[in-house]
Formats: C-alpha cells, sequence, structure tokens
C-alpha cells in the first residue's frame, strides 16, 4: 500500500506541476489528466499481471509497462523544470511567468518523444558490439579466440520467440567458438515461455552455448528452467567449470550461480573460487557471472576475464548514471587489478519497452594477446 500510495502522490505533483501551467484547452486538459489516472492504475496492474490468464497478462503488461517508461521521464522532466523554474525565480525572476509556460510543454513533449524513442530502441534487434580482451601470454592457438555473449534477454510479457529468433540468428551469424549466456533470459515460468524460448537450442559455436543464472531466473523457477536450458543444448555452470581444449591450447570457462542465489537455494550460493576447484593448469581462465559484484572475488580467484550483465547499463536515462550506487561497474569493459570484466548493457529489456542511452548489445569478445 505505500507503493501505490507513493506512487499516487508522484503522479499528482507531476499533474499539478505541469498541467496548470501548459496552457492545455479543455480537450487536451481532459487527456492529459485521463492518462495520468491511467498510469496510476496500470502500472501497478502491468506488475502483478501474471496474475490474468497468459494473453490478458500480456496486453495488460504491454500497455502498463508503456506507462511506466513514460511516468519515469515525466516524473524527472518535472524534477528538472522545478529546478530550472526555482533558478529562475533566483536570477531572472521577469522572465519567470513566460518559463513556467514553455517550460511546462517543452517537459510533457521531451518525456513524450523519450518514450517513443526509446521503444523503437528497445525492440529493434541487438546491435553487434565487438571488443578485444587483452590476456598477458596468451599462447598462439588462443589468439582470437572469440565469444559471443547475451545477456538480460528477460523473455516475457512483451518479449516473445520473434525477438529470440533475431538474436539467435544474429549469434550464429559470428561464427563464435564459444556463447555465454550470462542470465536473466527469462521472466515467468516454463510453462508459459517454452515456445518462446525454443529458439535457443539453434544457438551454434564451435565449443558450445553457456548459461549462468540470474536473479529473474530464481523468481521465475530455477530448477525447471535449468532442466529447460539442459534440454536445449545449454550447458547449465552453477559454481563449476568446463575445460575447452582450443588447437592444443587450454581454456577453463567456468560460471556462478546469482550473487543473490543463495537467497532462493542455500547450495547455490555464488563462489568463483569454487568454480575453478580441479581445474587444470590452463592458459587462460573466463569466469561467467550475473552480476558485477562477483568481480572482487574473482579477480581474487585468479580468473583473466569476468562476463557479466544485470546492469542493462542503465536502460534509460537518467537512470544509467545511478548504477553504480548499486554495482561497481554499469557497462562495458574495465579492470580490477590482472582481471578484465566486460558488462553487457544486456540483450532486451526489463520492465518498460524503452532503451534511452543505453542500447542493447550482442558482445563479441575476442580473446588477444596483450
Amino acid at each position: 500500500m505505500t507503493s501505490i500510495a507513493l506512487l499516487i502522490a508522484l503522479h499528482v505533483y507531476i499533474g499539478l506541476r505541469l498541467l496548470p501551467d501548459a496552457g492545455l484547452d479543455t480537450p487536451a486538459l481532459v487527456i492529459s489528466t485521463l492518462m495520468l489516472i491511467a498510469s496510476v492504475v496500470l502500472i501497478p496492474i502491468a506488475m502483478m499481471s501474471r496474475s490474468f490468464t497468459r494473453n490478458t497478462a500480456d496486453r495488460i503488461a504491454w500497455i502498463g509497462f508503456l506507462f511506466m517508461g513514460l511516468f519515469s521521464t515525466l516524473f524527472v522532466m518535472t524534477l528538472l523544470r522545478d529546478l530550472i523554474l526555482l533558478v529562475s525565480w533566483l536570477v531572472v525572476p521577469e522572465y519567470l511567468a513566460e518559463l513556467r509556460r514553455t517550460s511546462a510543454l517543452v517537459a510533457m513533449i521531451a518525456a513524450l518523444a523519450i518514450t517513443a524513442i526509446g521503444l523503437v530502441n528497445a525492440r529493434r534487434r541487438a546491435r553487434v558490439v565487438e571488443r578485444q580482451i587483452p590476456i598477458q601470454g596468451l599462447p598462439d592457438s588462443l589468439q582470437g579466440f572469440s565469444i559471443a555473449q547475451i545477456s538480460d534477454v528477460h523473455v516475457g510479457a512483451t518479449i516473445k520467440r520473434s525477438y529470440v529468433e533475431a538474436i539467435v540468428a544474429t549469434v550464429n551469424s559470428l561464427n563464435a567458438d564459444a556463447i555465454a549466456v550470462t542470465g536473466d533470459i527469462v521472466d515467468g515460468n516454463v510453462r508459459d515461455l517454452e515456445y518462446h524460448v525454443a529458439p535457443f537450442s539453434n544457438l551454434q559455436a564451435r565449443h558450445g552455448t553457456y548459461f549462468v543464472t540470474g536473479n529473474h531466473e530464481y523468481y521465475s523457477g530455477e530448477a525447471q528452467w535449468s532442466r529447460e536450458f539442459r534440454r536445449l543444448g545449454m550447458t547449465v555452470l552453477i559454481n563449476e567449470h568446463v575445460v575447452l581444449k582450443h588447437s592444443g591450447a587450454t581454456l577453463v570457462l567456468a560460471g556462478v550461480a546469482d550473487y543473490n542465489a543463495h537467497h532462493f537455494n542455500p547450495a547455490h550460493k555464488s563462489d568463483p573460487a569454487a568454480a575453478l576447484r580441479g581445474s587444470p593448469p590452463a592458459d587462460a581462465k573466463v569466469l561467467l557471472a550475473h552480476q558485477p559484484r562477483s568481480a572482487q572475488a574473482a579477480s581474487t580467484a585468479g580468473y583473466d576475464l569476468q562476463l557479466s550483465g544485470h546492469t542493462h547499463g542503465g536502460q534509460f536515462w537518467p537512470w544509467n548514471h545511478f548504477v553504480r550506487f548499486q554495482q561497481p561497474y554499469t557497462a562495458g569493459l574495465h579492470r580490477l587489478d590482472r582481471m578484465w570484466i566486460y558488462i553487457s548493457r544486456g540483450t532486451g529489456y526489463w520492465g518498460p519497452p524503452k532503451r534511452f542511452g543505453a542500447p542493447s548489445e550482442i558482445t563479441l569478445l575476442r580473446l588477444v594477446r596483450a
């Protein structure tokens, strides 16, 4: 109830701060007011839509999540507008009256435009991002070894089979040596989504496809999903490793359960060191870990590279500037001691179908000699 009350209060704040100053005619004012009311109603319903039948739930989620994206940006724009008005009142008060109307209209139009652009960005196929990872002492036989990474697809209410098919086709076109799937692939149970995740069975790479759990797998029934992903041909790594022999060289590819997995299953406590236990001497050691927060333990355990996701790169402005308060890294390639860590912005999206300032990606990483 507290969250509902807060949601209502924030919508009232937006309405009182923008609508009286915008100078709208009666029809436009009525439409704007009804949109705010619809937003208050549909956002919480979208969050609870799993309790409805599948088709109904998906339709409600689509509408509710669109409103969620619009509300988020409209709230930020309203805050920024109030700051601008405060500065104007202090510095150039003679322009305040004119600025109130103009800024109210700009805030509303900008929120609509950002939401529309974000929708287009979210729904189009993720771009391919290529990065080279310099590894000290890498042998010639591993020079150019490639890993295609996908993460945070979030198959569910608004991401369906056709979206997944486009991802799979792009990944296969990269002809990677291995494929890394770093969690949060689904939002929902196996019964509802098995048809939509089925195209993942077509992923192809010389050394196979490897999956680690994200937090949303645990929300959606991790045990059932791990079985399903194995059935689709993925190797599920939960605090364990595989040894890849590549042209005479040895690469250890390890994976850990999600950083918070122990809250759902104590046996899945994320442990990068345990994932290496019993591994042979290797020319390179790579860890798949959903959350960047695994990096410190991974570095201590002696990995050369960690691949993560989870952050979505913030997904849309301005939240990309706030991820750093919850995770050590937001997106891209970083160095921690002698270990590299790459954080994908994600291949899909969660919640609002909206990407603005944080484009989705399919990543192709190549190991090269430092």
